[in-house]
């Protein structure tokens, strides 16, 4: 399997036969995967990759599953936007967006779902299931369609239906559970130890979750091979945060890239933010809390590396932050606006405290500053229906352009029906 060697416990360092497995028996830890990072230098260089597929799979030596071709939608690989327009805004002559909006699903989770399918193939699973707040769930469907395998999505109740129906299509068979996600998580794990089905995020977590590195790792390459100051990233389960350090930490031991780890930021919505508040109090433990934010997509109140995630900021000099919800919303339309990308909930998340952060003088002018902006605006148009203009109505006349159009702009947020 690649050049993984075996599974290892984060706290405790045990170790274990790379399979389904994905907590520590000794001390309830989570487990993830372990390289040969000398065989992976061996493996690896900056001609192999560029000579590579345009897609999750030019890092193979430093991915924990082989691409299975007849299974693969090709995630990954997707635009690095110098935001001149916004960073103008913001006092930053080098912002970056990774835009992660076009993906096969429009997220993200395309990244980790075809590490999950490629594991689950190995393993001999035939049903592929994810707890989900939304994205996950599309991307498992289409990535089980596409690899023949049965998906069973499993959502919290009141999710957005953009979402419901952007899986539904792929035909799976979708459970909405009574309760938030942390409910539905706990649901799941409780399946995955009685039945053999392969869930993405619950005993595919050490191969699933190693798809997070790869945006960091296209971040580095498409910036001419070298690390950027800072990242700042939306934090829900803080996986993504984590997997960035030891994505420039994989890239540095295989020498790739030389240089200081970036300092990495979090970003949270306030109606969920344990791990930003863990932060700001100085401790070590994320206390769970009960979502309520219109970011339901980063609506995890019991984050499973929310402590790692705190302990990665720390050590690499970074901040995780919370923004409102009208703060989120603003930093969409900011986005939109300024840039041409059209984000959900989490890239607002990651937008707003970017602003929040640039005006608080986090970042120098001139620092390389790159943020992730993780899924599509069209899974959450209701969001951001009721800050939106109106379109201008006139009659299809000359004059009635002239006077509706050109004399003045008329535009009012009224809140579209969606």
């Amino acid at each position: 399997m690649a050049t993984v060697t075996q599974l290892r416990c984060r706290a405790c360092g045990a170790t274990y036969d790379a399979g389904p497995e994905y907590v520590c028996s000794e001390c309830f830890g989570p487990l993830e995967s372990v390289y040969d990072y000398e065989a992976a230098a061996g493996a690896i260089s900056r001609a192999s990759v560029a000579a590579g597929p345009t897609s999750i799979w030019r890092y193979g030596p430093l991915l924990p599953a082989d691409c299975v071709a007849d299974a693969d939608l090709g995630p990954g690989y997707t635009p690095l936007i110098h935001a001149r327009r916004i960073g103008a805004r913001l006092g930053l002559r080098n912002l970056y967006v990774k835009n992660d909006t076009v993906n096969p699903t429009w997220s993200f989770k395309d990244r980790l779902v075809a590490l999950a399918v490629a594991a689950a193939r190995r393993f001999g699973f035939e049903v592929l299931a994810c707890a989900s707040t939304g994205n996950l769930a599309g991307a498992v469907a289409a990535h089980a369609a596409r690899a023949g395998m049965r998906a069973v999505l499993f959502i919290p109740k009141g999710l957005e239906l953009s979402k419901v129906m952007t899986a539904a299509v792929y035909n799976p068979t979708i459970v909405e559970v009574e309760g938030t996600y942390d409910d539905v998580n706990r649901l799941c794990t409780e399946i995955a130890s009685e039945h053999p089905w392969a869930f993405a995020n619950i005993n595919m977590r050490p191969f699933y979750s190693e798809g997070c590195k790869t945006l960091a790792f296209e971040a580095c390459e498409q910036l001419g091979w070298r690390f950027p100051d800072h990242l700042v990233v939306p934090v829900a389960s803080g996986n993504l945060l984590v997997k960035s350090e030891k994505a420039f930490d994989e890239f540095r031991k295989v020498g790739l890239v030389q240089g200081r780890t970036p300092r990495i930021h979090g970003a949270q919505a306030e109606g969920c933010s344990p791990v930003a508040a863990a932060f700001r109090a100085g401790a070590d433990v994320v206390k769970p809390v009960r979502p309520n934010t219109v970011a339901k997509s980063l609506a995890i109140g019991n984050p499973a590396d929310g402590s790692f995630a705190v302990k990665t900021a720390r050590r690499t000099g970074g901040v995780i932050e919370s923004v409102t919800d009208a703060e989120l919303v603003e930093g969409i339309r900011l986005l939109a606006e300024t840039e041409g990308i059209f984000a959900e909930t989490a890239g607002g998340t990651t937008i707003a405290t970017l602003k929040k952060l640039a005006a608080a003088g986090t970042f120098g002018a001139d620092e390389t500053v790159v943020a992730f902006v993780t899924g599509a605006g069209l899974k959450t148009l209701d969001a951001v229906a009721a800050s939106l203009a109106e379109p201008v109505w006139i009659q299809p006349s000359l004059r009635d352009f002239e006077r509706g159009v050109l004399s003045a702009d008329r535009r009012t947020p009224v809140g579209w029906v969606t």
